[in-house]
């Protein structure tokens, strides 16, 4: 009786070495896109927190010019002076963005704005159907801000929505 001395791996050990190669690969890459995705999200909320700190400040000094009880014309020419002369915001009108963003009550941060805010180191995207706009809408009444990006994340666009997410 002749003894065989193959050497070699077997068709059986080579399959399940690609198998076991394919789950480790799946693993990292869904790993690898959740990673990034977080870090997307936090890059969005980190941005946006800073531009509603800064717009805090100008809501704040706005109802310090206001005074008490304010009447409308009042209100306009103050939010004129503070919102758009100082701070350099526009109106948000015309800007493409997501039904559930109140455009006509927002206004749009612009590049002046960023500059003058210190936040010139955030850049602006675009994706097929908007292009990427910071929007503050003001509450005079109650001092609050609500900040808005038009790309937003997950479909969520406003900045206490996007606070809610879990991920």
């Amino acid at each position: 009786m002749k003894i065989r001395n193959e050497k070699g791996i077997t068709l059986i050990a080579l399959a399940v070495t690609i198998i076991i190669l394919f789950i480790i690969a799946s693993i990292g890459y869904n790993y690898g896109v959740d990673t990034v995705r977080k870090s997307q999200l936090e890059s969005l909320r980190t941005n946006m927190l800073l531009i509603e700190a800064r717009a805090k400040e100008y809501v704040e000094e706005a109802n310090f010019k206001m005074g008490i009880s304010p009447d409308e014309t009042k209100k306009a020419q103050v939010r004129q002076e503070v919102y758009v002369d100082t701070a350099k915001l526009q109106p948000a009108t015309g800007i493409k963005a997501p039904a559930s963003i109140p455009v006509n009550e927002c206004y749009v941060v612009t590049p002046e704005t960023m500059k003058l805010w210190g936040l010139d180191d955030i850049k602006l995207e675009k994706d097929d159907e908007y292009d990427e706009n910071y929007l503050i809408k003001f509450d005079d009444t109650n001092a609050t801000v609500e900040v808005y990006n038009t790309l937003g994340y997950d479909k969520k666009y406003s900045l206490t929505e996007i606070d809610n997410l879990e991920v």
